[in-house]
């Protein structure tokens, strides 16, 4: 199997990474286009907001159809992270591809970890949905989204639990509509600056959203620690294969 039919097998796992845990595909979306697609990691930025802001917004129906979608943290974190992912993308391009794939490997080992760290459920009665806290939160998010060419679920699902109180599969499904926003205004700062092939581009979002189809009724059906460690695990694998694969190479 050649390199780009492996890119898009793992195209259909991103789908099901962001149906299943609401974040997760859009971290390996970049990595997979650079590695195994070959594409220039600054091009490879847009492209994979557009990957994986469309595979979201289906996702973000289907959570809603069965309650796991709640609007007011979704709109709080998507009101300044709509900002957040336009000023980030202007960076995008002021730092080298090796500095940015580390920058990148290097937000994800803390994430992975603290997601491992925190073994307790958060409830309502423990944390309540702040509109300071969400909205400093999403803003936060959006620079990482805009700048990193990622949906920032693996960002966005921390959050939502640590500063909304939101139970790991409400946080999954509203944080899937959270990346679809970001995403469109991440990528329509990436569009200054870059440009890239859309055929290539839809027919890996058609791969994604075949696996966002796949990975949604696995959220339904999975208890929530174990979403949580999945996340948390899949999180550190990707860091570290990033990492490793850049370092190795200077």
């Amino acid at each position: 199997m050649g390199g780009g039919h492996i890119a898009l097998v793992l195209a259909l796992l991103i789908g099901v990474a962001l149906g299943a845990l609401g974040g997760g595909g859009s971290i390996v979306t970049l990595p997979i286009l650079v590695y195994a697609a070959g594409i220039p990691p600054k091009s490879a930025v847009g492209m994979s907001m557009a990957i994986v802001g469309g595979t979201s917004l289906l996702g973000s129906y289907f959570h809603w159809r069965v309650g796991n979608f709640l609007l007011k943290p979704a709109l709080l974190f998507s009101a300044t992270g709509i900002l957040g992912a336009y000023i980030g993308s202007s960076g995008t391009h002021l730092v080298s591809s090796s500095v940015l794939m580390l920058l990148f490997s290097g937000l994800m080992l803390v994430v992975g970890v603290r997601m491992l760290a925190h073994r307790q459920r958060l409830s309502a009665s423990q944390t309540t949905c702040s509109i300071s806290r969400c909205v400093l939160s999403g803003f936060v998010v959006g620079l990482v989204t805009g700048f990193l060419g990622v949906g920032g679920g693996f960002l966005i699902v921390p959050a939502l639990i640590w500063f909304a109180g939101l139970d790991a599969r409400r946080a999954i499904g509203t944080s899937l509509g959270i990346i679809a926003v970001n995403s469109a205004a991440g990528l329509a700062g990436q569009l200054r600056y870059s440009h890239w092939d859309w055929l290539s581009t839809g027919i890996f979002l058609a791969c994604s959203l075949i696996g966002m189809v796949l990975g949604v009724p696995i959220a339904r059906r999975t208890p929530e620690l174990a979403l949580r460690k999945a996340f948390g695990v899949g999180v550190l694998v990707v860091a570290v294969a990033i990492g490793w694969q850049v370092l190795g190479h200077r």
